[in-house]
């Protein structure tokens, strides 16, 4: 039922979102060709199973390039998931957490932002 409310949704987070297994002509899934496309796309969501999975990124952007998403991409997509819910079956507590996770996301992208002005932002460093 949660992930339903992600079927369709070609953004999460800044992340394209990957709905299908690339097949081959006799159906086979192509596991070369998904991991290419879990590179670019690294959130997957599986309508079949019920399941979401996110390629996670693996060091600074500023030294590895983007190979991943980032945890605000998480914090977007439960988001999404509770807003959807919400739509459903509207209550006061879907209402609060949305709201923290609305917080949760301000304060991730103001302590980006302090990073880029320190130049350090894309780095291991403090």
């Amino acid at each position: 039922m949660a992930l339903e409310t992600l079927k369709g949704l070609l953004w999460i987070g800044g992340f394209p979102v990957l709905e299908e297994r690339p097949t081959d002509a006799q159906g086979n899934v192509d596991w070369a060709l998904f991991d290419e496309l879990r590179k670019v796309n690294p959130v997957y969501v599986d309508h079949d199973v019920n399941m979401i999975s996110f390629r996670m990124q693996n060091g600074p952007i500023k030294e590895v390039g983007v190979n991943g998403c980032q945890v605000d991409t998480l914090i977007h997509a439960a988001k999404l998931i509770i807003e959807g819910l919400n739509a459903k079956f509207p209550c006061r507590e879907n209402s609060m957490v949305i709201t923290k996770l609305d917080e949760a996301i301000h304060w991730l992208e103001h302590r980006k932002k302090d990073r880029e002005k320190r130049n350090v932002e894309g780095f291991n460093k403090n």
